[in-house]
């Protein structure tokens, strides 16, 4: 009896020992169901959080390559950039002739995503600010101003009433003439680079006379096809050849550059001082491609401060064939100082630049100005706001080639040459291009003359009445076109020069002559009209607005506002299309994220 109410007991302990254990077991399940998707949704919630940071990683890197290629900044086949210790890798990759995809990869605690864009070329030039003007600087009168931004390589110089909606910045000028220089006429070798591996790159070595900082470059070249723009580096000198401590870089422009022969100005991204005694490198840095390439002039020993090389930056350098061969080239020092002043001289009639708090100054010295924005300055009197410290800004490079221009010479020439000077009928239509024409061309009364194609007039070319000058929509659709001319421009009147009426066409009207009122009895470009949609450039000589005369954009040497004049930038200029000429800027076509 005994052993069967043991054994009882021990039987009754058993199974609530099983239905402890089962109960625990239940309750941890139980649990486990409820925290694990807790645990999983604070992991999810994180993961996510990353990868979204590596995301925005990205898209930063893809947006500074590409603000770097629209505003003609140096840029490198792969760039990095840190923010808040993660880092985005973006590589630049050139495709066909007119083509380039940029790929950003953001990195953010392990987690990848990656951004793609795809760019295509557009033909012609890209003009980036309202008004941008040379040594000659601007001069402001009335209640004449700019909607828009004005870089000036001179002095910018404002009424009382006068305006920059934008930023106005005046630069440190180089001097007019060079500190070092080889090369003049038609070259006696022939190098081409960038056509092979071994011959990706070339350098030419210098020494300068003066101590003074370096403002701009100028190079003697022409191209094969379409090459990618490449990069102007100035380095030291490493046992006889280029070392890797660069001092500065700008950018080669491939629409700068045609299949003749021209001088290309390079602006450089800072301005360092070079001394006298010391051997530096220029360096042409490009990408390798055997059917678009560079070709760039050289002489027989004809420079004493130095030689050229040929090779690839970063592995060997060789001789040139035949050994001694220097480049062409053009090494431009110091110069003048930026300023902007207001030409009241008062503080209470001061210069007025920017809008809605934005929009600045930028200048060694800026005087009785009156600025939304900061004064970047060193020294400064009369203005709104103390002078914010910044290093000088620095000279950059007209829009426009010599070689540019002679390429839309040569498209001219196409369509045959009319001999004498082309004048119109006052009233009724006509068409003219493509075409050359030796004397003037003259459009009066209330003529309407459509142009079909480039149209190079070797003498003046005067726009009067109420006569107009207009892209034909068959030939151009929304593109733009071009009228060179090595004399004078005169619009007057309520004539006008437009493009065919659709969004982004223009007229560019390029003139060559360096004429300023003082010596030539009328400037360059001489506007009193309401001028409509186009684009001036005069980068030789004085382009002067009067009366109530409006254009979209202005680039000059020398600039005269007058009156109630204004320059309305229109922000399709930044990748103006032309049907004929370089490419120039550059066509957004897809922008996505991608595996």
């Amino acid at each position: 009896m005994k052993k069967d109410l043991l054994k009882y007991k021990r039987q009754k302990g058993a199974a609530m020992l099983i239905v402890v254990v089962f109960f625990l077991f239940i309750s941890l399940v139980i649990v486990s169901g409820l925290v694990s998707p807790a645990i999983r949704e604070v992991k999810s919630v994180s993961e996510n959080l990353d990868s979204k940071k590596a995301y925005f990683l990205a898209e930063s890197g893809v947006e500074d390559a590409l603000y770097r290629l629209l505003t003609n900044k140096p840029l490198e086949s792969s760039e990095t950039i840190t923010l808040d210790s993660n880092s985005a890798t973006t590589a630049i990759t050139t495709i066909g002739s007119n083509k380039k995809e940029i790929i950003s990869i953001g990195d953010f605690s392990d987690y990848q995503r990656k951004v793609d864009i795809s760019l295509s070329a557009g033909s012609g030039v890209s003009f980036s600010y309202g008004v941008q003007v040379g040594q000659g600087g601007i001069e402001m009168q009335g209640s004449s101003g700019v909607n828009g931004s004005v870089y000036a390589n001179g002095p910018i110089k404002g009424g009382t009433s006068s305006f920059i909606s934008g930023t106005a910045i005046s630069a440190n000028s180089p001097s007019l003439n060079a500190d070092q220089a080889n090369g003049d006429g038609v070259p006696g070798y022939n190098v081409s680079f960038a056509n092979t591996n071994s011959t990706q790159d070339v350098a030419q070595s210098f020494q300068v006379e003066n101590s003074a900082p370096l403002n701009k470059a100028q190079i003697y070249i022409k191209k094969v096809g379409s090459p990618s723009d490449a990069t102007v580096k100035i380095v030291n000198n490493l046992n006889g050849v280029p070392g890797s401590t660069v001092y500065t870089k700008g950018t080669l422009l491939a629409s700068n550059v045609t299949s003749s022969y021209g001088w290309i100005d390079i602006s450089f991204a800072t301005g360092p001082t070079l001394d006298v005694g010391t051997t530096y490198w220029i360096i042409i840095d490009t990408n390798t491609s055997s059917s678009k390439y560079y070709v760039i002039g050289a002489s027989d020993g004809g420079y004493g401060n130095g030689i050229g090389k040929i090779g690839r930056l970063g592995s060997t350098w060789n001789n040139t064939s035949p050994s001694g061969l220097d480049y062409f080239f053009k090494i431009f020092l110091g110069g003048f100082t930026g300023s902007i002043v207001g030409t009241s001289g008062s503080k209470y009639n001061q210069l007025s630049i920017g809008t809605g708090g934005s929009g600045s100054a930028q200048a060694h010295t800026v005087n009785y100005t009156e600025a939304t924005g900061l004064i970047y300055c060193q020294t400064g009197t009369g203005n709104n706001k103390s002078c914010t410290p910044q290093t000088d800004p620095v000279y950059i490079a007209m829009p426009i080639s010599d070689a540019n221009i002679e390429q839309w010479k040569d498209d001219a020439t196409i369509g045959g040459t009319y001999t004498g000077s082309y004048t119109t009928p006052d009233y009724g239509t006509s068409t003219l291009g493509p075409k050359k024409i030796t004397g003037d061309l003259n459009v009066g009364g209330s003529h309407i003359l459509y142009i079909t194609g480039t149209v190079w007039v070797e003498g003046n070319v005067s726009v009067l009445g109420n006569s107009r000058i207009v892209l034909d929509t068959s030939t151009y659709g929304n593109t733009s076109g071009i009228i060179v001319s090595d004399g004078r421009l005169n619009l007057a009147g309520s004539s006008q020069l437009n493009g065919t009426g659709e969004e982004d066409s223009y007229i560019l009207f390029v003139t060559t002559s360096n004429c300023d009122a003082s010596f030539c009895t009328k400037d360059a470009i001489d506007i009193s009209g309401n001028a409509g949609s186009v684009v001036l450039n005069a980068q030789k000589g004085t382009l002067k607005f009067s009366g109530s005369a409006r254009a979209k954009e202005a680039t000059a040497y020398n600039m005269i506002l007058e009156g109630s004049t204004v320059v309305d930038y229109d922000s399709g200029l930044a990748n103006i299309n032309f049907t004929s000429g370089p490419k120039g800027g550059w066509n957004i076509e897809n922008w996505e994220e991608i595996k």
